[in-house]
């Protein structure tokens, strides 16, 4: 924030620069589908804990407990397209990995993913190399991966916002909602529009989650800065020729022309 003096020596605070009002809508805009992730994250732990409890491993037929919750999200919250929690592989008894994950179809109602998670047969059988779940289990943070083309669930270009679930101090999965990119560039590309510089939105890693530049399309790669050392110390910077904004708590940087 700025100042600059007042009357008599005194300091009076500017507005918040454009920028960091851009960077502040982006954060409410994620903030409703995190809330969402949260809900998934609590109850999952709370079920795991109470059958824990019980003095027994943890069975796939248990997660259909969080299945009214999942879908109370997916109807309620209007960016999330899919909802669930990702088991971490050996976490429960019956099989060796699952999604416990449901979708909404063009037509409004909720459906299940239904996938072949046998390691045999399967390519989607080690999801945990992809970034929604990694990132997650690496960190201990708040993730958004992609936009990647979602074959798992959708074949959308989407989003997936996740967070990780521990249970006395254990890593057990993800919870995790996606948001089709289309959607969300909906929501905050007008915002990046009112900017007087192309800018961009990346995650931790340096991808394009959505852009008003058209040198820098969504998916693509932004190279050389250290964006996550930018999201940890949750300030701003000037790298280059680009000035780095964190959007106020989402794992996500506006990324604007410094001059």
């Amino acid at each position: 924030m700025r100042r600059s003096p007042g009357p008599a020596g005194a300091t009076a605070t500017l507005d918040v620069s454009a920028e960091a009002a851009v960077a502040a809508q982006v954060r409410r805009t994620l903030e409703a589908v995190f809330e969402a992730v949260a809900e998934t994250r609590a109850e999952t732990a709370a079920l795991l804990t109470r059958v824990a409890d019980e003095g027994r491993r943890p069975a796939s037929v248990d997660l259909a407990a969080l299945r009214p919750g999942l879908h109370l999200r997916l109807t309620r919250q209007e960016l999330v397209s899919g909802a669930g929690f990702v088991a971490a592989p050996g976490l429960l008894g019956d099989v060796p990995a699952w999604l416990e994950w449901w979708q909404q179809g063009s037509d409004g109602g909720v459906r299940p993913l239904l996938l072949d998670l046998d390691p045999e047969h399967s390519a989607y059988s080690d999801y945990t190399h992809w970034d929604w779940f990694a990132l997650p289990r690496d960190t201990g943070q708040r993730a958004v991966a992609g936009p990647y083309v979602d074959y798992l669930c959708s074949d959308e270009y989407s989003l997936t916002l996740s967070a990780p679930v521990h249970t006395d101090g254990r890593f057990v999965g993800v919870a995790a909602a996606d948001v089709y990119l289309r959607h969300f560039e909906g929501a905050v590309v007008p915002l990046l529009q009112r900017l007087p510089g192309a800018s961009y939105l990346v995650n931790a890693r340096g991808r394009v989650a959505a852009s008003a530049d058209p040198a820098h399309l969504a998916g693509s790669l932004t190279r050389g800065p250290d964006f996550a050392g930018v999201l940890a110390a949750a300030r701003s910077t000037v790298h280059g020729a680009m000035r780095l904004v964190p959007c106020d708590g989402v794992p996500l940087v506006l990324v604007t022309p410094a001059g």
